[in-house]
C-alpha cells in the first residue's frame, strides 16, 4: 500500500497485514507516548499524521497542517516520517549517531526513515527524537524556514 484512502487510523490498521499491523501499531504507540502537547493524531497524505491542527496555526504555504511526523506502510517497507529531524541539522546529526549507535542499519531518506522489520528500527529512538521539539520551537522552525 503506498497510499491508503482510509478516513481512520483505525481502519488504516484494518487493512494492513498482521505483521505491519503490529509492527505499525507498536511505533504509533511509542509516537503517542512522546507527541509534545499541541500536535494531533490524524489520518492525512495516505498516512497516519502528527500534525499542528489548522486551528491553531492555520498560516502555512498549502493551507494543509504541519506535519511533525508520519507513519505508513509501503509498497516494500514500512516507514516513518520525521519532519523535524530534517528539519533540523543539530537533530539530524543527533539521530544518525543514536540510530549508528544502536548496531541497528539504518535506511534513511531526508525524513523518511524506512524499516522492513520493527527489530530493525530503534523505537525507544524515534520516540526520543518526537519529544525533542515541542510545538513552539516546531513553529519557528516553519517560520524560520520561510523568511
Amino acid at each position: 500500500m503506498v497510499s491508503s484512502g482510509a478516513e481512520t487510523v483505525e481502519q488504516y490498521l484494518a487493512e494492513l497485514p498482521d505483521d505491519r499491523r503490529d509492527a505499525i501499531q507498536e511505533v504509533r504507540s511509542v509516537i503517542l507516548d512522546n507527541l509534545p502537547a499541541g500536535f494531533v493524531e490524524t489520518m492525512n497524505w495516505g498516512m497516519i499524521a502528527y500534525e499542528v491542527p489548522l486551528e491553531t496555526f492555520p498560516d502555512t504555504y498549502n493551507k494543509k497542517p504541519l506535519m511533525l511526523a508520519a507513519l505508513a506502510s509501503q509498497k516494500r517497507h514500512m516507514a516513518v516520517y520525521l519532519t523535524s529531524v530534517y528539519s533540523r541539522a543539530d537533530l539530524h546529526d543527533w539521530f544518525v549517531a543514536e540510530y549508528e549507535a544502536t548496531g541497528k542499519k539504518m535506511d534513511m531518506g531526508k525524513s523518511c526513515v524506512r524499516f522492513t522489520k520493527l527489530e530493525n528500527l530503534p523505537v525507544e529512538l524515534v520516540g526520543e527524537a518526537i519529544a525533542r521539539v515541542d510545538l513552539d520551537e516546531f513553529l519557528d522552525i516553519y517560520r524560520e524556514s520561510k523568511s
